[in-house]
């Protein structure tokens, strides 16, 4: 059905609606790849070794003479995965994209066995390495934005998801990122994505949510740069600064109720654990009696220490913006209800 090459914008578009395969090593595609992308290496981490330190000691021949090696026996089982993808592609079409980290002889090879099974072929120019570059191209753009702000505790997130529901534009930072933005931020959740994936699935976010949604401002939470090991990229971050905030005004003890409801059934070691490591910020006193509650089973008054302090924290950073200072809606609502919290927000854009 044939082989074409495109560029990322088309290679991205497309990857919204058929499987995408990246030929690299195991090692490569585990440290960050194009969001949604499936691994079928043509090469693992040690024959890609031996295939490279052939071309650079040898000859370019030698070291695709050996490269066939490899490849011959995984032919088949490569084809079989590419048919389950492609089964699974709602048009019904026998489409499938192919890259590798430049764009040359891995993706060239399984495009050949692809094109010659009956596959129709689209592979990325400059691969991986380009897709790179055009991720980071997406953090100098601005599109508009809308900033959902509010003290720990708010019911963001929640918001974030109904607002979704709601077919409004979102970008979840805290899901991108696998972490839920606080020192508990990480406990019950996966391992976080390296910074190179996260980059990738945000710029992916972000463009596939600007196509959807047009001129649309996208609602994203309001976050510190750092989201447990990852960081927003600076400018994006710098950027989501100058941006018109709607801050979530939910009373005190309401937000301890919806911390309680959230945090108090993890395991308390990890509690305590995740404490300790804001002791320097908290005060050691503040530390100390937090932690007595928590092996005392008082989850309540614990996380009503750690609320204050959080609350200091992202008040300083509200107010620290830079100037001209966005503007900041305040959204009151009595309590912690993604359904009630949204319709009151929708009501002041």
């Amino acid at each position: 059905m044939g082989i074409e090459k495109i560029s990322v914008d088309r290679f991205i578009a497309l990857a919204q609606q058929h499987p995408v395969v990246d030929v690299r090593s195991e090692g490569e595609f585990l440290h960050a790849h194009i969001p949604g992308a499936t691994n079928l290496a043509l090469f693992d981490n040690e024959e890609r070794k031996v295939v490279g330190t052939l071309y650079k000691q040898r000859s370019r021949e030698e070291a695709i003479k050996k490269g066939l090696e490899f490849f011959g026996p995984k032919m088949r089982s490569m084809v079989e995965v590419a048919e389950k993808l492609t089964a699974q592609d709602k048009s019904g079409s026998k489409i499938i994209l192919v890259h590798c980290w430049r764009g040359g002889m891995r993706s060239a090879g399984v495009a050949w066995l692809f094109d010659l099974y009956g596959f129709k072929v689209f592979t990325l120019v400059g691969g991986y390495k380009a897709f790179r570059n055009w991720v980071l191209g997406i953090f100098n753009q601005q599109p508009r934005l809308n900033i959902l702000g509010g003290y720990t505790g708010s019911g963001k997130t929640v918001v974030l998801e109904e607002l979704s529901r709601r077919k409004e534009p979102v970008v979840d930072l805290e899901g991108l990122a696998g972490h839920r933005g606080s020192a508990f931020g990480n406990i019950g959740l996966p391992k976080q994505p390296s910074q190179e994936l996260f980059e990738n699935r945000l710029a992916v976010a972000l463009t596939q949510t600007q196509q959807e949604h047009g001129e649309k401002p996208i609602w994203i939470e309001d976050e510190s740069q750092r989201i447990g090991t990852v960081n927003v990229p600076q400018s994006f971050w710098l950027y989501m600064r100058t941006q018109p905030i709607y801050f979530l005004d939910i009373p005190f003890e309401n937000r301890v109720d919806h911390l309680v409801n959230t945090y108090g059934i993890l395991d308390t070691a990890e509690l305590a654990e995740a404490t300790k490591r804001i002791q320097k910020r908290l005060g050691g006193l503040e530390t100390k009696t937090a932690l007595e509650h928590l092996e005392k089973g008082e989850i309540r008054n614990c996380f009503q220490i750690l609320l204050r302090y959080y609350d200091k924290h992202y008040g300083k950073a509200l107010m620290n913006r830079p100037e001209p200072k966005p503007p900041i809606t305040n959204v009151v609502a009595d309590r912690v209800d993604s359904a009630y919290a949204t319709n009151e927000l929708l009501k002041t854009t």
